[in-house]
């Protein structure tokens, strides 16, 4: 698996890029503009309701409504990048109780090179179980997928996405509602996975994972507000105006404690 070829190429270039639901009134993001590097830790934050998942998904041409804008992928279309991208979606989206083992789902991200009703092969296969392993699933290959914890659930569909052997992963939320522990296996297979060369973006409502293990924070409230270290970009100010929280010297609560609970209050 080599796909981290062409370093000096930023895997994506984001430029004015505006996408939602159709019609001028459901715009959710407006001019989103940044770059990604190769081998990056990148994290979107903000709060709900924001158009974290909706940028994610209009990037990827997920939305029924067509973006303005443009994104570039290694360059290129996406269409001609695909086999370098992948997708991970919320948990929550995926059917669990389907009859598909742990490799079953991991070999899901060969279909591309495979075809979708053709056999994956032995080669297939050991790439599936190369890439369970790498997400320390090995053991649980053979398992139902809905026999497996939440953190387990989330690293299968990382190993789909490595199967493929895409260079940049797009992941939506994929740290909602994992344990402590759980959480704490994904970021470091993801951390390897940029030090391996591929890049990362997910969405995180984590704000101090985030500063503590992410290279950049992009904070969206509708529009980028912040982009850039986590150190300057998730300061109490850009917070604050992030949030709508109103700070007075008097405020004994924390941004960033006012962040959370504003992420807990409200529907995704």
């Amino acid at each position: 698996m080599n796909r981290m070829r062409d370093a000096t190429v930023p895997p994506l270039v984001v430029e004015r890029f505006s996408c939602g639901y159709g019609g001028d009134a459901a715009v959710v993001v407006r001019d989103a503009s940044f770059t990604l590097a190769s081998g990056t830790m990148n994290a979107i934050v903000g709060p709900n309701g924001a158009g974290k998942s909706t940028l994610l998904k209009g990037l990827l041409g997920l939305l029924p409504a067509k973006p303005t804008g443009s994104a570039r992928f290694f360059g290129g279309s996406l269409d001609a990048a695909r086999a370098r991208v992948a997708f991970v979606p919320q948990r929550a989206e995926i059917d669990w109780n389907f009859p598909a083992s742990a490799l079953d789902v991991a070999a899901m991200g060969l279909a591309r090179k495979t075809g979708v009703f053709r056999g994956i092969g032995r080669q297939g296969r050991d790439a599936a179980m190369r890439a369970l392993e790498t997400v320390a699933l090995a053991d649980v290959a053979h398992a139902q997928i809905g026999a497996l914890s939440g953190g387990q659930q989330q690293r299968v569909l990382v190993a789909r996405a490595l199967a493929a052997d895409a260079a940049l992963l797009l992941l939506d939320e994929p740290f909602a509602n994992a344990d402590s522990a759980a959480s704490a296996r994904l970021l470091a297979t993801l951390q390897q996975l940029a030090r391996d060369g591929r890049t990362i973006l997910a969405v995180h409502h984590d704000l101090a994972a985030v500063r503590a293990s992410f290279d950049r924070a992009i904070v969206i409230a509708g529009r980028i507000v912040a982009d850039g270290p986590p150190s300057v970009s998730l300061s109490g100010s850009v917070l604050a105006a992030a949030y709508g929280i109103d700070l007075t010297p008097a405020a004994t609560t924390t941004t960033e404690s006012m962040a959370r609970a504003h992420h807990r209050s409200t529907a995704h």
